[in-house]
């Protein structure tokens, strides 16, 4: 009965949110949507200066200045902070009584990832097809087909080099052409995906030695 009642009250939650911005706060404590769900929410309602299709953005991304932020297609932001604005010049007006403003705006193009806790500074562009490492700070533009980490950020890779890496070790993995979880491979991962992964992660000799050392 319970978990019928939250159900339904989910429903109308994310009906209330998704027509009209009503109950949002509610909403994603409730809901907790997911990334595409909440990228659906703020394109809707406008929230950022503009949004290209499939984008996903969790709920824990943070843009101070939602208006001076525009992202392309296929955009994925995770625990990120997108800053449209200096705060500094506050305390330096305080000091000055000068009329300053710092603002600028923050232009993510086509087939980009953004990574945890990472910070993206006003007056940057962004991509397209480009990779942002978790923890980085992104003080100028990055130019496509680049990934970028660290304080500041610089560039590492390309996307293409890294995307060579990826799929030479996904082929090295023992499930990589298992037709049981082939889906696994673009949405959450099942139960059996986990324990092959776990199985694989923790029980094999050869990947615990290595780990271990």
């Amino acid at each position: 009965m319970m978990s019928f009642l939250r159900r339904l009250l989910q429903s109308f939650l994310r009906k209330q949110a998704m027509d009209s911005g009503r109950f949002t706060g509610l909403y994603r404590k409730i809901c907790n949507p997911a990334g595409q769900e909440w990228a659906r929410f703020l394109k809707r309602h406008d929230v950022l200066y503009g949004m290209g299709e499939d984008c996903v953005i969790q709920t824990n991304v943070d843009f101070t200045d939602p208006k001076h932020v525009r992202l392309g297609n296929n955009v994925h932001l995770t625990g990120c902070t997108v800053f449209g604005h200096d705060g500094s010049v506050n305390m330096l007006k305080h000091i000055t009584k000068k009329r300053l403003d710092s603002v600028g705006k923050v232009d993510i193009r086509d087939d980009v990832f953004v990574g945890h806790r990472a910070i993206i500074m006003p007056g940057v562009t962004i991509g397209p097809y480009s990779i942002v490492a978790a923890g980085a700070v992104v003080t100028r533009d990055v130019p496509p087909n680049t990934i970028v980490g660290g304080v500041p950020a610089k560039v590492i890779s390309t996307v293409d080099d890294y995307l060579e890496r990826c799929e030479q070790r996904t082929a090295a993995l023992p499930w990589a052409d298992d037709p049981l979880i082939a889906g696994d491979f673009f949405g959450p991962a099942s139960e059996e995906l986990t324990k092959l992964r776990c199985a694989y992660f923790f029980e094999t000799p050869e990947t615990s030695t290595s780990q271990a050392e």
